[in-house]
């Protein structure tokens, strides 16, 4: 195992994470069982959400009696101060504790500061007063905020989309937060299910001493490969430097990652799955993607009418209506090619 401090927090963790979402659509005993087994593994470090439905209580059972064995930090996305007082109060109580070790801002769209008129930050500095959270923080998806955060030295993690297919300007957040001593958590370590190799995206992690990926697990065979890294380690070997050189010929340029701010559209169409369809068709198993279900979503594109309020959202400044229209036309050559 390799235990590394979080920044300047003092707080020592494993450096593989557990990223609790998906815990959403299993059931309570299921992710029980997975919280417990990444625990028995060594993972120590658990990352959830006011956000994802019942991901807390399902934590909050699974840790009964654990509470001084393991970190958890959660998230609001609060844009007042009286809504993050009760996102916390809620928190707690699913989670059944009487404290949050990471308290984060949850994607804002600003970087909250002391004296905003929004509140947020004050706030957190009074609920850090009291003893119910022990660090303020602050995850995002923009480039912008995220220096911003990074600069203004209030947060001790930011955290932020990263992995083996990450540029110079994601590289650059995490010098910036090496530089202020903040710790780097990095979400979407599989590029939203892009990545289809566990060791090489591990292997990669490796690399990068001061960033902690989540994990974002679902099932045991997901959560057994990064198990296996954390108590054998994840070398970065020949094989696995040809599949990430793969992987980011193939991924160059503009694609959608699937993180869903760009929703909900108008039109009821599905961009954060439709807007990346053939990379998933043809990453993730065609046959997992030709479904009458989701020939029917894909079906939803024709329904775009550009108005624009997907691109203005998505924080990697993609033109959205153009991603959908393309794989609109490709996934249905796919289909055709298949038949």
């Amino acid at each position: 195992m390799k235990r590394i401090l979080l920044g300047s927090t003092g707080i020592e963790i494993e450096k593989n994470g557990f990223g609790a979402l998906p815990i959403q659509r299993i059931t309570r005993d299921e992710a029980a069982h997975l919280l417990r087994k990444a625990y028995d593994g060594g993972i120590n470090y658990f990352d959830t959400a006011r956000a994802y439905t019942d991901s807390e209580e399902k934590m909050g059972y699974a840790f009964v009696g654990m509470r001084d064995k393991i970190i958890i930090a959660t998230k609001s996305g609060a844009k007042e101060a009286a809504a993050l007082r009760k996102d916390l109060e809620t928190s707690l109580r699913t989670l059944g504790t009487d404290y949050i070790d990471v308290y984060q801002f949850h994607n804002p769209p600003f970087c909250p500061k002391p004296g905003g008129e929004d509140g947020l930050y004050d706030e957190a500095l009074k609920m850090k007063a009291e003893g119910k959270i022990r660090h303020i923080s602050i995850t995002n998806h923009r480039l912008a905020v995220a220096r911003e955060a990074i600069e203004s030295g209030l947060y001790a993690t930011l955290q932020f989309p990263f992995s083996y297919l990450s540029g110079e300007q994601e590289l650059g957040l995490v010098a910036g937060c090496r530089a202020k001593g903040m710790g780097f958590i990095a979400m979407k370590a599989m590029a939203g299910g892009l990545i289809r190799d566990g060791y090489a995206a591990a292997a990669f992690m490796e690399t990068q001493d001061d960033v902690v990926p989540i994990w974002g697990v679902q099932h045991e065979w997901e959560l057994d490969q990064f198990l296996d890294c954390v108590k054998n380690g994840a070398e970065l070997t020949d094989e696995r430097r040809a599949i990430i050189e793969k992987d980011r010929g193939e991924l160059s340029g503009e694609f959608c990652r699937g993180c869903g701010y760009c929703m909900p559209c108008p039109q009821g169409i599905q961009i954060n799955q439709c807007a990346r369809m053939v990379l998933m068709a043809r990453r993730a198993g065609e046959r997992d993607w030709k479904t009458e279900y989701w020939q029917q979503e894909m079906k939803k594109v024709e329904n775009c009418v550009r108005c624009g309020q997907c691109a203005a959202k998505c924080p990697y400044g993609l033109n959205t209506p153009e991603l959908l229209r393309e794989n609109y036309e490709e996934y249905w050559k796919i289909l055709a090619e298949s038949k």
